[in-house]
């Protein structure tokens, strides 16, 4: 078995072809994914990912600075790991979005790392294997009542959050063409 180092905090790798909920948040909290624009950037990356039979999403929310996801990378990407390629993919969309709408914001995430220029994703996310259906559906309700927190209030119902898979589990409908149904994999 293929494992990757993903976290320090509850498990220290993400290995393939098994499910996990992980939580990646934006580099020092800002609010990057507010806009629309920035999550439509998740779901491209996701999309690609998924067409390319590279993951499987079972749920997945999109908050204004970080994301949860019950996924699983089921093979490589060429020589890299599908959440590296989410990550890059992602970082050089967001960048190329905030130099043309948005330059002044990107300051917040400047880097002077070798091996970049900007940083927007902060190391080590959570990666948690889900082990048992019980597990899944008590993560995936976690996902989808994010979006209802108190500091949050987006919606007062998790259906009417688009960014989310919770209208997929109540009206089967799959608007953005990524997720696979949680029974068919616990």
């Amino acid at each position: 078995m293929t494992k990757i180092k993903t976290s320090t905090r509850r498990n220290s790798f993400m290995e393939l072809e098994k499910p996990y909920f992980w939580t990646s948040s934006i580099n020092n909290w800002k609010y990057l994914l507010n806009p629309d624009a920035f999550k439509e950037i998740i779901i491209q990356s996701l999309q690609w990912l998924r067409n390319n039979n590279l993951i499987a999403v079972y749920g997945f929310t999109i908050m204004p600075n970080h994301i949860h996801l019950i996924w699983e990378q089921l093979k490589m990407n060429g020589k890299e790991y599908p959440k590296n390629s989410f990550e890059k993919f992602t970082a050089h969309r967001f960048q190329k979005k905030l130099r043309s709408d948005m330059s002044n914001f990107l300051t917040f995430f400047k880097d002077d790392a070798i091996d970049r220029e900007y940083h927007f994703w902060q190391r080590d996310p959570l990666a948690v294997e889900i082990t048992s259906r019980k597990m899944a559906i008590q993560k995936l309700n976690y996902i989808h009542n994010n979006p209802l927190q108190v500091h949050w209030q987006l919606v007062s119902d998790p259906v009417n959050y688009k960014y989310s898979s919770a209208r997929f589990y109540e009206t089967g409908v799959d608007e953005f063409n990524i997720l696979t149904h949680y029974m068919d994999r616990f």
